[in-house]
């Protein structure tokens, strides 16, 4: 009797091959979630730079600078600074004015941020140009 040759996939073949596509995916999708988070971030900073060019205009024009307490949209809407989707789905983003010519602007990650952003936390622009965060990074470098 002639043996004619089957082709195909064993089932140990296979078992390899789901074996390190999952190995793949065990590495790769950590690395993912980071480079997300990092983007948001870098979102919720672009805007508070925005915010900070609108309140030097704000000092020069009205000799004073405006606060946005609580974040809304409509608030951010009544200063004529346009609130990105990404950054109102990410972070809560206040300005607070005092007395003497200062502010701080401050985002506050919301929702899954907050949960994937521990590393940075809350994040600070001062009127100075002084940065801050408040999660477990060693320095103010590894978040800004």
């Amino acid at each position: 009797m002639k043996k004619t040759k089957v082709a195909g996939f064993t089932l140990i073949e296979l078992m390899i091959t789901v074996a390190i596509i999952a190995i793949l995916g065990a590495v790769a999708y950590p690395s993912y979630l980071k480079s997300v988070v990092r983007g948001k971030r870098a979102a919720a900073q672009s805007f508070m730079a925005t915010v900070a060019n609108k309140q030097e205009a704000a000092i020069l024009n009205a000799r004073t600078y405006f606060s946005i307490p609580s974040g809304a949209a409509s608030e951010w809407t009544a200063v004529s600074v346009a609130l990105p989707t990404e950054v109102q789905a990410n972070y809560t983003v206040t300005v607070v004015a005092s007395g003497s010519p200062s502010y701080t602007v401050t985002a506050v990650p919301t929702g899954k941020q907050a949960v994937n952003d521990t590393r940075c936390g809350t994040l600070t622009l001062t009127h100075t140009g002084v940065k801050g965060k408040t999660g477990t990074a060693p320095a103010v470098s590894d978040c800004w």
